[in-house]
C-alpha cells in the first residue's frame, strides 16, 4: 500500500559519497569535507533507510551507587566487555558492509558514555571507549554511510540522580569531549542529542508540565550551544533534537521548541515509533492502526516538515510478529509482518521523514531483524521491502 507523497519539496545533493581520505580527527575513512550549502532537508533525503546498532555501545549493568556513571564495572573493563554484556557480538567490518549491501545508507549508533567511567565527578569519557565507537563509526564510513551518535540511557541515569544544574553542566561536558573528538569528520557524520529521556524527572519531584518542558528545551539547547562552541566541523554538522520523550504528541506541542542554532538550516527532531500506542494494544493491521498512523504523521508534518525541519523517526519498529508473540490483530486487513514493516516506511518516507529501523542482536539469531553473524537481513520478505523502499528513495 503506498501512500501519496506529502512530502515538501527536498533540494537533491549532487555530491556523490566519499569513503576514504583523512579527517581532522585521525581517521582514514572519512575526508572531512563539509559540503557548501549542505541542508537539514538534502542530508534527510540522503540518510534514506536507517538501522540502529542496538542493545550494543548502549548497553551498561546498572549501579546507581556510582553517581558519575551509573554503571557497573564489567570483566576486564575493556569496551567489549560493555560491547556484549546485552548479547550482541562485537561489531566488525564485515557486520557494517553487510548492512550497506543490504540496502541501509545510515547507521544509529547509540552510546552509553558511562561506561568505563571513573566515579570521580568529572565525567570524563574513557579514552579506549571513545577510540571503540570511533573505530565502528570509521566502519561506516568507510561503506560511505551516514552515522547518527547521541547519548543514550546514560542522559535517563542524570536526570534521574542529579539536580538539573548538575545534569545540565553533565551534559554540556560529555558533549564537548564527544563533539572535540569527532569535529575533524565530515558532514556525513551526524549528532543526535539524547535518546528517549527527556521529560524524564527524579523520584519524588513534582514538576509542573511547563517546567517538564522548560528542562528539555534547556538540555537540547545545551547540546546544541555546546557542539556548535567546539569548532572545526562542528560549527555546521546536522544536529538532532531529541523529542520529549520521544513521544510524538508530547513533541508537537507548542511548549516543545527547537534550540536556537548559530547554523542555519543544520536541525532535526527525534521520535520513535510511529504506531507506538497502537503496536502495545496489540492493534496493528486494521483501520484504526492506518488512522492512527496518519494522523501521527499529520502531527508531525504540520508542526516540522511544514516550517522546513525534518523529522529523524530514530526508532521504527522491525517485526510486527514472531514466535514469541503478536502485535497484529486478529483478522486484520493487513496481517502479514513484512507488508505491515513496508506500509510503516511507506507512509514515513512519502511523508518526507527518515526511518531507522530499531534493532538489536541475541545470542539465539532468532528475533533480530539483521543478522550480524551472516551479515544479511534474515527474512527475505523484510530484505525485499528494505530493497523496494530504498530504491524509491534514491529515484526521488
Amino acid at each position: 500500500m503506498k501512500f501519496r507523497n506529502m512530502m515538501i519539496p527536498i533540494l537533491m545533493s549532487s555530491i556523490l559519497l566519499s569513503g576514504c581520505g583523512n579527517g581532522g580527527s585521525g581517521s582514514q575513512s572519512d575526508n572531512g569535507k563539509m559540503r557548501k550549502d549542505l541542508t537539514a532537508q538534502t542530508v534527510a533525503h540522503e540518510m534514506g533507510i536507517g538501522l540502529n546498532l542496538g542493545n550494543t555501545f548502549e548497553s551498561f549493568w546498572q549501579d546507581t551507587n556510582n553517581k558519575t556513571s551509573g554503571a557497573s564495572t564489567i570483566g576486564d573493563n575493556t569496551p567489549s566487555d560493555y560491547e556484549t554484556c546485552w548479547g550482541a557480538i562485537v561489531t566488525t567490518q564485515e557486520c557494517i558492509d553487510g548492512m550497506k549491501n543490504a540496502g541501509f545508507n545510515t547507521v544509529r549508533i547509540p552510546v552509553y558514555w558511562g561506561n568505563m567511567m571513573a566515579d570521580d565527578g568529572t565525567y570524563t569519557i574513557n579514552e579506549d571507549y571513545m577510540n571503540r565507537v570511533q573505530e565502528v563509526v570509521d566502519y561506516c564510513r568507510n561503506d560511505g554511510l551516514y552515522v547518527v551518535l547521541n547519548v543514550h540511557h546514560y542522559d535517563e541515569f542524570l536526570i534521574k540522580n542529579h539536580s538539573k544544574d548538575e545534569v545540565l553542566k553533565a551534559s554540556a561536558h560529555v558533549w564537548e569531549q564527544i563533539a572535540e573528538h569527532f569535529k575533524g569528520y565530515s558532514d556525513y557524520l551526524v549528532f543526535e542529542g539524547y535518546n528517549e529521556a527527556l521529560g524524564t524527572v527524579p523520584e519524588g519531584e513534582n514538576l509542573s508540565e511547563d517546567e517538564i518542558y522548560s528542562y528539555v528545551n534547556d538540555m537540547n539547547q545545551v547540546f546544541v550551544d555546546t557542539v556548535r562552541a567546539s569548532g572545526g566541523n562542528n560549527e555546521n554538522r546536522i544536529l538532532i533534537a531529541s523529542g520529549y520523550w520521544t513521544n510524538i504528541d508530547n513533541t508537537t506541542k507548542d511548549k516543545f521548541v527547537m534550540p536556537t542554532d548559530t547554523a542555519q538550516n543544520k536541525m532535526m527532531v527525534s521520535v520513535h515509533y510511529i504506531d507506538n500506542s497502537i503496536f502495545w494494544m496489540n492493534q496493528i493491521g486494521n483501520a484504526r492502526w492506518l488512522e492512527y498512523s496518519t494522523g501521527q504523521c499529520d502531527e508531525l508534518k504540520d508542526r516540522f516538515t511544514a516550517d522546513g525541519i525534518p523529522v529523524f523517526v530514530g526508532e521504527c519498529t522491525a517485526m510486527y510478529a514472531n514466535a514469541k508473540e503478536s502485535h497484529i490483530i486478529k483478522n486484520a486487513e493487513h496481517s502479514d509482518s513484512s507488508e505491515c514493516l513496508q506500509i510503516i516506511l511507506d507512509m514515513a518516507v512519502d511523508y518526507g521523514f527518515v526511518p531507522v529501523i530499531w534493532d538489536t542482536h541475541d545470542n539465539s539469531n532468532t528475533t533480530n531483524f539483521y543478522s550480524r553473524t551472516e551479515y544479511k537481513i534474515r527474512n527475505d520478505s523484510d530484505q525485499a521491502v528494505v530493497t523496494e523502499v530504498a530504491g524509491r528513495i534514491a529515484g526521488k
